[in-house]
């Protein structure tokens, strides 16, 4: 399949990111990012390596892509949300009482130096499911559990063998009501949608028996292409249902016309918009792009003044250890006001919070 060859292809040292941009980096900093790629590495397709402008040191594909000297800051944490305390079976966290989620491999068409998940993306398959058997009784035997994520890594980087075994064993379960692929391959590799037919006519099959949704992950408007959309729209022609999660990154996108251009145009292709993220603390990413609640507050209601009902349809919130956070805004007296959105714990359920928060205060502490 051709986006298999393309993923040979794919860009994962600092030689190769030099010959590839034209760049003139001096030795010391080539050493640099040497280093930092051995500890978070680096893989970039070369369909998204080509929408970078090569003539702008700011560019947001660039910044998403490569990494960045910020990248050897420790600050911060591998596990900003608790993902090890709501492990219940390898590979598979229940955290929120109705959905599952399975870490179904580590690989990713490119590794984003923002993932949250930097601890296995590229580097571990520790957490990874290895027993589907273990995963499918545990399921079965919480009727309360109404839907499952497939993740990652990410979940189209399966192959299509595998997708076919999950779906199919997935969709027996009476109780499931829709099963979800978290997948960034329509952004960073859509050939693997659009130019795989077999993978395609797997989710049509499944599809009429379970609805499918695909979750996509659109950070800039720069990622939306004729590619990316071609993509998008061979999803929906076999009924698959598509959203879109932006994380709110520095440098990237934020400020409020970039955020609402970026929604309007998700919501045009039907990718519609189901969360804004605050970014997480993680170590390596945490100082680089990490945005203020104060500051992105501000951003977030300014995009939301220039969207219409369904673009502006999305929850600006955070995934907090003990639940997801819904950030509604500032208030008074430095004050940002939080609701739970979904819980880990039955007490904070619809639980609204008046919280004080410093100048460059970006997360809330574990306990709230």
């Amino acid at each position: 399949m051709e986006w298999k060859k393309e993923l040979e292809t794919n860009i994962k040292t600092a030689e190769g990111v030099k010959k590839a941009l034209n760049w003139d980096l001096n030795a010391e900093d080539e050493e640099k990012l040497k280093n930092i790629i051995k500890r978070y590495p680096m893989s970039i397709p070369e369909y998204y390596l080509s929408l970078i402008n090569p003539n702008d040191p700011e560019d947001p594909i660039k910044k998403l892509c490569i990494p960045s000297i910020k990248e050897t800051d420790l600050s911060g944490s591998l596990d900003t949300s608790g993902e090890a305390s709501n492990t219940v079976v390898k590979g598979l966290q229940h955290k929120y009482r109705q959905t599952g989620m399975i870490l179904s491999t580590s690989k990713c068409a490119m590794y984003c130096r923002h993932c949250f998940r930097k601890r296995l993306v590229g580097q571990s398959d520790d957490e990874i499911n290895n027993s589907f058997d273990d995963i499918i009784n545990y399921i079965n035997n919480h009727e309360e559990m109404t839907n499952v994520l497939i993740s990652g890594g990410d979940s189209f980087m399966n192959s299509n063998e595998q997708i076919k075994h999950y779906l199919s064993e997935l969709v027996k379960i009476d109780h499931l009501s829709f099963i979800r692929f978290g997948t960034r391959t329509p952004v960073v590799l859509p050939s693997r949608i659009y130019g795989d037919e077999e993978l395609l006519e797997i989710l049509s099959h499944y599809n009429k028996q379970k609805q499918i949704y695909v979750i996509t992950h659109f950070n800039h408007p720069n990622e939306i292409t004729k590619e990316s959309v071609k993509a998008i729209d061979a999803l929906k022609k076999q009924g698959i249902i598509v959203r879109n999660q932006t994380v709110l990154l520095k440098g990237i996108n934020d400020n409020s016309e970039t955020l609402a251009t970026l929604l309007r145009k998700l919501t045009e292709i039907g990718a519609v918009p189901y969360y804004v993220f605050q970014c997480r603390p993680v170590t390596g990413v945490k100082n680089q792009f990490q945005v203020p609640f104060k500051t992105s507050c501000k951003i977030v209601d300014g995009a939301r003044a220039r969207l219409n009902g369904i673009s502006k349809s999305f929850k600006y919130a955070m995934s907090h250890p003990t639940g997801k956070i819904e950030i509604l805004g500032e208030i008074e007296n430095n004050k940002i006001l939080f609701k739970y959105h979904q819980t880990k714990y039955d007490k904070d359920q619809g639980r609204i919070m008046a919280i004080e928060v410093t100048d460059d205060q970006a997360w809330l502490p574990d306990v709230i």
